[in-house]
């Protein structure tokens, strides 16, 4: 797969996707969110990969949509997209990547930057971001799921707090809310994302996939669904290689080496 506006990079289980348009401070047109769908649709599909982390090259993380370039999509809706497997705002559960993603963040992070930091799954700010959903300000509404997500987060008095009037939250009070997990030093949250990841993918990838989809669906289908589904969706697992392993490099009281089967 050939990305001109993101990157790309393997290190060893993880993928590094970094959004690569500095100039335009990371701004979205179409073209660079179907590359970003491309690469978390690898992220889902290789079974060399456990866990993904998504960042930004330069200052900011994205000053938000190029409003312009996505009349059509506005119009049309997400259909007017070509059909990627993996929504990176996941907006169909039914195409959500698989794996984990950890996301850093730093300066700006507009409108689909926020709504990408609610889709994802653990998130790290540096000191200096200013995160915020300003569509109110440009004449529409957030339509990548912040409508809903931002008050699963943070609760409805905090969220309408912030839908409606486009404020900015600064990385400390991102940090009080739980909207982030971790706040560093301006250029050190790539280094802290990566070593989240780091620790993702030592552990069992069955075992983080199948905590991922439970909590997905607790969250989505409520918590009967999601408790009616344990022992169901737990079945497959107890016949891994991997659980062998867990149970084996416990008794042995050494680190568990995981293949993902």
């Amino acid at each position: 797969m050939a990305y001109s506006k993101i990157t790309v990079e393997q290190r060893g289980h993880i993928l590094l996707i970094g959004l690569n348009r500095p100039e335009k401070r990371n701004a979205f047109d179409v073209d660079m969110y179907i590359e970003l769908a491309n690469a978390y649709h690898e992220l889902h599909t290789s079974d060399n990969l456990r866990c993904g982390v998504l960042f930004a090259h330069g200052e900011h993380f994205t000053a938000g949509l190029e409003l312009d370039k996505w009349t059509a999509v506005f119009q049309n809706g997400w259909n007017d997209l070509p059909d990627v497997a993996i929504h990176p705002l996941g907006i169909d559960e039914n195409k959500r990547c698989r794996k984990p993603v950890v996301m850093a963040l730093r300066g700006r992070c507009y409108t689909i930057g926020f709504e990408l930091l609610l889709a994802n799954d653990i998130r790290v700010a540096a000191s200096d971001a200013k995160i915020a959903l300003l569509e109110v300000k440009r004449g529409l509404y957030p339509l990548g799921g912040g409508t809903v997500r931002l008050i699963q987060e943070v609760g409805w008095g905090n969220a309408m707090r912030y839908l409606l009037t486009g404020d900015e939250i600064t990385a400390a009070e991102a940090l009080r809310m739980g909207l982030v997990q971790q706040v560093t030093e301006p250029g050190l949250e790539l280094e802290a994302a990566i070593t989240l990841a780091e620790k993702i993918a030592k552990a069992a990838p069955l075992g983080v996939m199948g905590a991922l989809k439970s909590a997905r669906l607790a969250r989505i289908e409520g918590d009967k669904v999601a408790l009616e589904r344990l022992i169901p969706d737990f079945q497959p697992v107890m016949q891994s290689e991997d659980i062998k392993e867990g149970i084996m490099s416990f008794l042995e009281r050494r680190e568990a080496n995981y293949n993902g089967k």
